[in-house]
């Protein structure tokens, strides 16, 4: 018995290669990134460009300056633009673009050892950064009549400010509204989470309880269905639930703590929301429980049957 090794799951483990299941995630990104084309016309699409090209080159000229091995071939770098690029209104310059992907790139995830070991995920990390940094510009959405861009407030922007002209629930759903680009069409990031659950590259625990927490505490705040669904629709909650709460390096493993990260993210989005003085609180709810994934982490672990609890002896 004094043989015997006891340790925490997974005991098996699968060989899929990190290039395949960013892969996988850019093949979701795909339905979003051409809807924020078509409703925010060619400066979306060089929004995704820049910030793609910049992010794959941070990586690339830091992997050479520091003498380490190449990583771009992982694509991560490319998710990392992509979700970057997707996360802000067509409002912000090129150039935002650009410092938001280095900063993103070589600050949050180079500087830390590179992917695995950044603490945070970095797109939504660089989201903030450029949030704090340039709130005029980041903070703003521009309504959309199919690519003709006109400066308009959010849905978010307008329930917090107590306004009634709201885009129908289906303009909401197909994406014909304020926001950041990659935000707006509901429909396109749920094809994306589709097919992220087939290709189980991800679990449908996280993005479900994170939106569910939102849309029933938002129900009990304003008592009223409508709303709830708007707050739902509205802002980036499909886009941080689905491709940003899931992320593998700055989440919980274990099951049980996926759940209470996720019931974390959605309490602390309705908290910022109704209470706080920006209307939107994903990415802010995102990265705070990134911060403390690791503490969730320990505290959800299931002890190894035969094991002794960590302090005891």
């Amino acid at each position: 018995m004094d043989k015997l090794i006891i340790s925490t799951s997974p005991h098996f483990l699968r060989k899929v290669p990190t290039s395949s299941i960013m892969r996988d995630v850019i093949i979701a990104l795909i339905p979003a990134s051409v809807a924020a084309v078509v409703f925010f016309g060619f400066k979306a699409l060089i929004m995704i460009a820049v910030s793609v090209g910049c992010a794959v080159a941070s990586e690339f000229f830091f992997n050479m300056i520091c003498k380490k091995k190449q990583t771009v071939g992982d694509l991560s770098a490319i998710v990392t633009g992509l979700l970057l690029a997707l996360n802000l209104p067509s409002s912000v310059s090129v150039w935002q673009c650009v410092v938001g992907s280095v900063f993103a790139i070589v600050i949050v995830k180079c500087v830390f050892g590179g992917i695995g070991c950044n603490f945070a995920n970095p797109a939504i990390t660089a989201r903030v950064f450029l949030l704090i940094a340039f709130s005029t510009s980041v903070a703003g959405g521009a309504a959309t009549s199919f690519a003709e861009l006109t400066t308009g407030a959010t849905p978010l922007e307008v329930i917090k400010n107590g306004g009634s002209e709201l885009p129908s629930l289906l303009d909401m759903f197909l994406g014909n509204r304020g926001g950041a680009i990659g935000e707006t069409c509901a429909l396109a990031l749920l094809i994306g989470f589709a097919y992220l659950l087939i290709r189980r590259v991800i679990n449908w625990h996280t993005p479900v309880i994170f939106v569910g927490t939102v849309f029933l505490l938002s129900l009990a705040i304003q008592q009223n269905l409508t709303l709830a669904t708007y707050e739902v629709l509205g802002g980036g909650l499909l886009l941080g639930a689905i491709f940003m709460a899931t992320d593998y390096s700055t989440t919980p493993i274990n099951k049980v703590g996926k759940m209470v990260f996720a019931l974390g993210c959605g309490i602390i989005t309705v908290l910022i929301r109704f209470f706080g003085s920006y209307p939107e609180g994903v990415s802010f709810a995102i990265l705070f429980m990134n911060i403390l994934s690791p503490f969730i982490e320990k505290l959800c672990a299931r002890r190894p049957f035969g094991g002794i609890k960590h302090g005891k002896k």
